[in-house]
C-alpha cells in the first residue's frame, strides 16, 4: 500500500477490487468461470409476465458466449473448459449459467441442470445468473442449500434504477421488486453480483450515476458494469432508428466508469467494468472490441486522478 495507490487490489496494483483477485485470495489458486446455457427461458419472452424480452437482449439470452445448448451440460462443461484451458493451464472451475433465467423453472429441473456439473473435477462454485422476480420460496430454499454445499454467487439483473428506462427497454420489473430479491437472497447469506448497463436510451451521465448510487446502498457483494451494446435482430435496433440511442464514446465510457468506482464501497467486488459482443452481431460502439484498451485507459484515467474504488464512498451514503 503506497500514498499513490491506498487500494493495491491485484499483484498489478488495479486500483479497484477485481473479480480475479478475490477469487486468488478466497482460494488462494487461479479460478475461471465456464459459461453454461442451461436452456431456461425468460418470464417477458415468454409471456410469464412479458413478451419479447428485454429489448437489448440477444436470441441468446445474454448468453453469447456461453456452451452450445443443443448439448447437455456435462459435454458443455467440458467443451468450454477446454477451450479456456489453453489460457489458464493449472486452474479450477465455476460453473457460470448465464444464459436467459436460470431460476425460471421448477425445482426439480433446477436440480437437474445444477447437480451434474456441481460433480465435475475441479468444480469449486457456481455462478447463477438470474432476474429478482424470478426467486420463489422454493427456489431461494434451494439456494440456501447450495449456499451451504458449494461457493454460490447469484447474478441478479438490474440494469437501471429509473423507472422510465425500464419500461423502455421492457425490462418487466420495477425497482422495489429487485431490493425485495436482494432481501430474500441476503436472509440466507447468499452472495449477490448485481448487473448494471450503461448507456441505455434516453439515460443521461447523471441516471447512470444515480444507478451506481443506489446499487452502493445496497447490501450486495459484487457488481458488473455493463456498457450497452447495440446487436443485430434486437428489439433496441428499432428504438436506436428512432434516435432513442446513441452511443457512449470511448472517453465518456472510462471517464463514467471511474465516476462509478469513487462512490462504490471499497469492499465491493468488481466482477466486470466492460465487455464486448460477438462483433458479426454488433452494430455499436465499436470500440469497444477492445476490451484491453477499455480496461487500460480506466487504470490510467484512475492514476492519473489518484483515485481508487471507494474514494468518495462514505457509511452515510448508503443509509
Amino acid at each position: 500500500m503506497t500514498q499513490d495507490n491506498p487500494f493495491p487490489y491485484a499483484t498489478d496494483h488495479k486500483r479497484y477490487l477485481t473479480w480475479n483477485y478475490h477469487l486468488r485470495e478466497h482460494f488462494g489458486y487461479k479460478v475461471f468461470k465456464v459459461s453454461l446455457d442451461g436452456g431456461f427461458d425468460c418470464p417477458n419472452r415468454d409471456g410469464t409476465v412479458a413478451h419479447g424480452g428485454c429489448t437489448f437482449c440477444s436470441a441468446a439470452g445474454s448468453g453469447d458466449f456461453a456452451g452450445d445448448r443443443a448439448k447437455d451440460l456435462v459435454t458443455q462443461f467440458h467443451e468450454v473448459k477446454a477451450n479456456m484451458h489453453k489460457k489458464w493451464k493449472d486452474a479450477k472451475y465455476m460453473a457460470y449459467f448465464q444464459a436467459y433465467t436460470n431460476t425460471h423453472a421448477p425445482i426439480e429441473v433446477l436440480r437437474s441442470k445444477f447437480e451434474p456439473v456441481l460433480k465435475q473435477e475441479g468444480v469449486v462454485g457456481i455462478s447463477i445468473a438470474t432476474r429478482p422476480d424470478c426467486l420463489p420460496d422454493e427456489v431461494v430454499e434451494y439456494l440456501a442449500e447450495l449456499n451451504e454445499r458449494t461457493y454460490l454467487w447469484v447474478e441478479l439483473g438490474l440494469q437501471t434504477v429509473h423507472e422510465r428506462t425500464s419500461l423502455l427497454i421492457n425490462r418487466a420489473h420495477d425497482y422495489q421488486c429487485y431490493v425485495d430479491g436482494v432481501a430474500k437472497l441476503r436472509k440466507h447469506g447468499i452472495r449477490i453480483c448485481t448487473h448494471i448497463i450503461n448507456g441505455l436510451p434516453l439515460e443521461n451521465k447523471e441516471m447512470m450515476l444515480e444507478t451506481a448510487k443506489e446499487v452502493a446502498k445496497l447490501d450486495v457483494q459484487g457488481i458488473k458494469i455493463h456498457l450497452l451494446h447495440l446487436l443485430k435482430g434486437t428489439p433496441m435496433v428499432k428504438q436506436f432508428e428512432k434516435g432513442l440511442l446513441q452511443f457512449l464514446s470511448f472517453d465518456d465510457y472510462v471517464n463514467l466508469v471511474c465516476d462509478q468506482l469513487e462512490i462504490i464501497p471499497p469492499e465491493m467486488i468488481i466482477h466486470r467494468i466492460t465487455g464486448d459482443g460477438p462483433l458479426d452481431l454488433m452494430i455499436g460502439p465499436m470500440w469497444s472490441a477492445n476490451k484491453w484498451a477499455v480496461m487500460n485507459a480506466i487504470d490510467a484515467e484512475l492514476k492519473r486522478r489518484n483515485s481508487w474504488q471507494g474514494k468518495y464512498y462514505t457509511v452515510e451514503m448508503s443509509l
